[in-house]
């Protein structure tokens, strides 16, 4: 643990040289979390490459070797950004889906995602973003299919209960989510109309179209393959 020291000349008057006082020091864990605190922030505002570890180090009060310590580099507390965000947003979007009525589940799924683009800026713009690590724990789009995993249950009774193929649910799945998914990067930046019209506009387009839905859609263009 590293001590951070601050002076105070007050209480000793009749010296030219301070007297040193002595901060609270960090726990290890403490320190961690201040690293991805500012990591997050600065990913946030200035990308991957924009971010250095001297910024890092410097917004924190400590020396490199530190963040190297913790994480081994900026690409290794990047992918704990990441990875937390991940696991943030999956986590709001699942426990959402509490309700019955499979219209009242795509409303729920749709405010989880804006209520974290909502709380949780920062983060969202970080998963955005495409990764420049390889190796990294995921990505926007891998957390998109884990969202739509748990999006085609749903989808799949509903198509049972209404005579179609339940074996399409996941591509469904995957085009319902990905639709909340960019608007919610569009409304990132723009803020308007407000979430709870967001949200009953993203509703009634998947909702009406699904009500609508062909059993066998067809092609009315000449283009058939």
């Amino acid at each position: 643990m590293i001590d951070a020291v601050a002076t105070d000349s007050s209480s000793n008057p009749g010296n030219d040289k301070p007297r040193r006082t002595r901060r609270t020091r960090m726990t290890g864990a403490e320190r961690r979390q201040q690293l991805l605190e500012i990591g997050r922030t600065l990913f946030a505002a200035k990308g991957f490459e924009g971010t250095s570890v001297e910024e890092i180090a410097a917004k924190a009060g400590v020396s490199k070797p530190v963040v190297y310590e913790h994480f081994g580099g900026k690409e290794g507390l990047y992918a704990v950004v990441v990875d937390r965000e991940m696991r943030r947003l999956l986590d709001m979007v699942t426990g959402s889906l509490t309700a019955g009525h499979p219209r009242e589940l795509c409303e729920q799924a749709a405010f989880a995602l804006l209520d974290y683009i909502e709380e949780y800026t920062d983060g969202f713009r970080i998963l955005v973003r495409d990764s420049p690590i390889p190796q990294s724990t995921g990505s926007f789009a891998s957390l998109i299919s884990d969202i739509a995993t748990q999006v085609e249950d749903i989808l799949g009774r509903e198509f049972k209960s209404r005579g179609f193929d339940p074996k399409l649910a996941p591509l469904y799945a995957q085009a319902l989510v990905g639709m909340v998914a960019l608007t919610g990067q569009w409304w990132l930046d723009v803020r308007r109309p407000k979430k709870a019209e967001v949200a009953a506009h993203l509703v009634n387009l998947a909702w009406h179209g699904l009500d609508g839905l062909e059993q066998r859609p067809r092609l009315i263009g000449h283009r058939k393959a």
